[in-house]
């Protein structure tokens, strides 16, 4: 996910998207943990995509400000 696809989500779907990635997160490490994760590198997608949609959530918020 680019910078520009998290800009142009409303913040009810930024809100969503992170609760998403982050059930994702979770599963992709409980992967990891019994050996079955196939894509090591998704997990650091996931991380960094995690990020983004939390950095644009601040910029908005400071925005307001």
């Amino acid at each position: 996910m680019k910078m520009k696809e998290v800009k142009e989500l409303t913040p009810a779907e930024l809100d969503l998207k992170v609760q998403d990635l982050r059930k994702e997160h979770f599963s992709l490490r409980q992967q990891a943990k019994t050996g079955t994760l196939e894509n090591t590198a998704r997990i650091r997608q996931v991380r960094k995509d995690i990020a983004r949609c939390l950095t644009e959530k601040t910029i908005r918020s400071a925005a307001k400000v």
